[in-house]
């Protein structure tokens, strides 16, 4: 019996619209990550973009467990002597709310060109609203019962 190998023109790709509202950062970066990949497919092969299209809205919701939004830093450096930014979670939250979601889903899909091509099917919306009506995204639910910040 032979392994089966989806080729590229057999992989069927669909529209995904998850509700960040409420949502903790890290369990919904994972579960994002995992339809970016395709994980949830039958036909995931780690070696190829076989994953869906993402919509995230109402980033500016999301949460941060613990004291995280005062404590832990959001780093940037350009490269020059002195060109290191520092920012908590808290004023990125504020500020761009759709880059910190984009981050933490970065940092869970693999590194290099095959990385770079899944996070670019990633959408995040700070609000309710987004242009890929079109598209048809359907709605993903997540389990935020279990894990509600009060």
């Amino acid at each position: 019996m032979r392994t089966y190998s989806p080729k590229a023109a057999e992989v069927a790709k669909s529209w995904r619209e998850v509700d960040a509202s409420g949502a903790v950062l890290g369990r919904l970066a994972t579960e994002v990550a995992r339809l970016l990949r395709g994980k949830h497919k039958a036909a995931f092969v780690p070696h190829m973009d076989c994953g869906d299209y993402v919509v995230v809205v109402n980033a500016a919701q999301v949460v941060l467990t613990s004291d995280k939004a005062q404590t832990k830093l959001f780093q940037r450096y350009s490269g020059y002597p002195g060109g290191l930014k520092v920012r908590t979670y808290g004023e990125m939250l504020a500020r761009r709310p759709e880059e910190v979601v984009r981050v933490a889903v970065k940092g869970m899909l693999p590194k290099g060109p095959l990385g770079r091509q899944m996070l670019r099917k990633l959408k995040v919306y700070p609000g309710p609203e987004h242009p890929h009506a079109a598209q048809k995204p359907q709605p993903w639910p997540l389990d935020h019962s279990a894990h509600r910040v009060a």
